[in-house]
């Protein structure tokens, strides 16, 4: 379980987030939703700990992990996918997905992973994961990295962003996929409805304070209602 306590955080005299209490059980499928500048991915860093919290705890698995460092939390096994993923020049994609695993992959599995978020898999398994891929390629693999690993809990950051329709719908099926068949907590930023449509639980995050949290059933009917379709897109 992944637990806040009154996490904050200030930069320059600005609350980012103020005061925000959650806990994500275990295999649960948690979307963060709200309006842009609501602190949705500056709450998903300090998940992380990309960024440290101003004030509060963060609790996994009932270890405090407050202070500890990205490599740290990695170790405990969370992973993130950027909203603007790294390149890396010089790295194959076929490399990098082992190295996301820990051990050597067969090409099969590579391919299926790749497969999962869209990516003709043969065409890009030998290619570096540098600027001769395009935005959405680049998150693609990204994701694919995380799907390669033995993870409790993992993050990603509007997954959908810079991507095509067809591979928005690929990721759909593999987040349905992962919902039904893995035993890892996600948390999902998200302003899509469909994704919004696999949660457990829906977040919304406003102006640095939850707004509201629920199931998804409970959540969702208010939230099409209440915001703008240019906010919230199906």
């Amino acid at each position: 379980m992944l637990e806040l306590k009154h996490v904050s955080f200030t930069v320059e005299g600005k609350n980012i987030l103020n005061d925000i209490t959650m806990n994500i059980d275990d295999n649960q499928f948690t979307v963060i939703t709200g309006p842009n500048g609501g602190g949705k991915s500056t709450l998903a860093k300090i998940i992380m700990g990309i960024e440290q919290p101003t004030s509060g705890q963060i609790l996994f698995d009932g270890v405090d992990i407050t202070n500890m460092s990205v490599d740290e939390r990695a170790k405990l096994k969370i992973g993130y996918a950027f909203q603007q993923p790294p390149r890396f020049k010089g790295m194959s994609v076929r490399r990098l997905l082992t190295l996301a695993h820990g051990e050597e992959l067969d090409e099969d599995v590579c391919c299926s992973y790749l497969s999962d978020v869209g990516l003709c898999s043969k065409d890009y398994l030998d290619r570096e994961v540098d600027s001769s891929l395009s935005g959405g390629e680049v998150k693609r693999i990204e994701i694919a990295t995380i799907l390669a690993r033995d993870v409790k809990l993992s993050i990603f950051d509007e997954p959908e962003a810079g991507i095509d329709l067809w591979s928005f719908a690929k990721l759909v099926e593999t987040f349905q996929h992962l919902q039904k068949t893995s035993k890892q907590s996600i948390i999902l930023i998200s302003h899509q409805e469909r994704i919004m449509q696999l949660a457990d639980e829906i977040i919304i995050i406003e102006n640095g304070k939850i707004k509201q949290k629920g199931a998804k059933d409970d959540i969702l009917p208010t939230l099409m209602s209440e915001f703008e379709p240019c906010k919230f897109k199906k």
